[in-house]
């Protein structure tokens, strides 16, 4: 009985177990099951990014494709642009060369004809001749007082001398008319060449008016008790003038290249937004080798605009400074340019080679670019120069000989001369008054700068205030007030100027460390 029971219990156990065996295994496959799915949508997941990311890589692909065909169409465009104007100009040579050819050929038809004509003269003046010997010779044998020989010697005493006379009288007709034929023919090469090179001409003021966002902003130029435009004005050696005027300061300097600086420098301060002294001299400095680039363009594009293009860059560079100066308020930059052009012009009339007259007309004002710091006569630096750099002899002599400064001895010379005084004397090309004013101002920044320890000067409120700065280590507090009251004495002995002229000497030290 007990054994039965035992059996029992044993069977009971083991359904027990079986039946719980089986629930585990059956919950195990169902986790297998949900694992499985959820790698499936991972992986649906994961292809779909895949394939959104080749598809915007395919987009940023075909969008970098067509911007780069783009560029490269433009620049196709530019290139062909450009040949086709270099066209347009080697045919406008091509057709003066013809013209000028032409001309030539029917003015040395006419001389042709002028000299037949007086072939013919001298032809029949020598018939007559023979016939009046022929006639001498008879009556001198009829009289039969003389000798042959005594009678042949005397005639041709006679004969010389009314040879001599007409020889003289056709020679001196000859030259007179040659000499009006000249002046005639130079009157008209001379017009052609006024009539051909229109140029425009703009006087060049001594102000520049920068716009600014607000009126707010004049507040912060000026800066903290005037620090901010007080820097500015000794960085820049311009007078900034803020007044009533709406949105609107002005910058006032008789040097265009600090004009010009001082504008690029402030209107980079305005959109930084960023105004103290600091910032200031950054900007200026930066402004300062824009300005500096733009020299070396400008000079670059007036090689271009001339067909000039082996220039040594030193030359390229102080011919681009001329931009900036101005000679009876005429810039020299557009002045030297209308000279080539106008040499050019007259040269192909002459049949002097154009190139070279274009080249020493571009180049006959290149001593003013930097007379203010060689003494001499612009004429003479700029000859130096262009010798120093490699130029022909005869460019050297054009240059040095426009002025009179030596006697000029070629055609080209007195080129250079007849362009240079066409181009000045153009109405309203030069105004007198706006260069006696200028050689004001610099006379003044000369004075001040002749004497020791003085770093720089600058000629403020149009030649009314001088402002120079000093080096401290070298001038003290009490040097700087006899250095002030030695300025002002010698501008009164050397120099004619109407009111006053206030002198300011500024001693500034700093000192500066760096944080690291």
């Amino acid at each position: 009985m007990e054994i039965g029971i035992g059996i029992v219990c044993l069977l009971i156990g083991a359904g027990i177990a079986v039946l719980v065996m089986r629930n585990a295994k059956t919950g195990s496959i169902r986790e297998a099951e949900n694992k499985i799915q959820s790698a499936h949508a991972e992986a649906e997941q994961v292809m779909g990014d895949a394939r959104r990311a080749a598809e915007t890589l395919k987009k940023e692909a075909l969008l970098e494709a067509k911007e780069e065909i783009i560029q490269n169409k433009q620049a196709a465009e530019a290139e062909e642009k450009l040949r086709k104007k270099e066209l347009r100009v080697l045919e406008n040579r091509v057709m003066q060369r013809e013209e000028s050819l032409d001309r030539r050929n029917e003015a040395l038809d006419k001389r042709d004809h002028q000299l037949s004509s007086q072939q013919g003269q001298i032809e029949k003046k020598s018939r007559e001749l023979n016939e009046l010997y022929e006639k001498q010779t008879d009556e001198l044998e009829r009289i039969a007082e003389l000798t042959r020989e005594d009678a042949h010697r005397e005639l041709l005493d006679k004969v010389r001398g009314e040879v001599t006379h007409e020889a003289a009288t056709i020679i001196r007709d000859s030259e007179q008319k040659v000499k009006a034929e000249c002046h005639k023919t130079a009157q008209e090469i001379i017009s052609l060449a006024i009539q051909r090179c229109a140029a425009d001409h703009t006087a060049e003021v001594t102000v520049t008016s920068v716009h600014i966002p607000s009126d707010d902003l004049k507040g912060r130029i000026i800066g903290r008790e005037g620090r901010n435009i007080r820097t500015f004005e000794q960085v820049s050696g311009v007078n900034l003038v803020i007044d009533d005027t709406p949105e609107t300061v002005v910058l006032s300097s008789f040097d265009p290249v600090r004009r010009e600086t001082a504008r690029v420098a402030l209107e980079n301060l305005i959109a930084d937004g960023r105004i103290h002294p600091a910032r200031i001299e950054e900007m200026y400095q930066k402004a300062a080798d824009l300005v500096q680039q733009r020299v070396r363009e400008a000079g670059e594009q007036a090689c271009f605009d001339t067909g000039i293009h082996d220039l040594h860059p030193e030359i390229v560079k102080t011919l681009g400074a001329l931009r900036y100066r101005t000679s009876f308020g005429q810039n020299v930059l557009q002045h030297s340019i209308e000279v080539s052009e106008l040499c050019a012009i007259m040269a192909s009339e002459l049949g002097v080679d154009v190139r070279v007259a274009k080249r020493a007309g571009l180049l006959h004002d290149l001593g003013k670019a930097i007379d203010h710091d060689v003494e001499g006569p612009h004429a003479v630096i700029g000859a130096d120069l262009a010798r120093r750099y490699g130029e022909k002899p005869v460019i050297v002599h054009a240059i040095e000989a426009h002025h009179g400064d030596v006697d000029p001895n070629t055609v080209l010379a007195v080129l250079v001369q007849a362009a240079d005084a066409i181009s000045a004397s153009r109405p309203g090309a030069r105004r007198e008054s706006a260069e006696n004013y200028i050689k004001r101002l610099e006379k003044l920044e000369e004075i001040a700068n002749s004497h020791d320890g003085v770093e720089r000067t600058y000629a403020m409120q149009a030649g009314r205030e001088v402002h120079v700065m000093v080096q401290p280590d070298k001038i003290s507090d009490a040097e700087s007030t006899v250095l002030a009251h030695n300025i002002a004495q010698q501008i009164e002995e050397e120099m004619e100027y109407p009111g006053q002229v206030r002198v300011v000497v500024i001693r500034e030290s700093r000192a500066v460390d760096i944080a690291k």
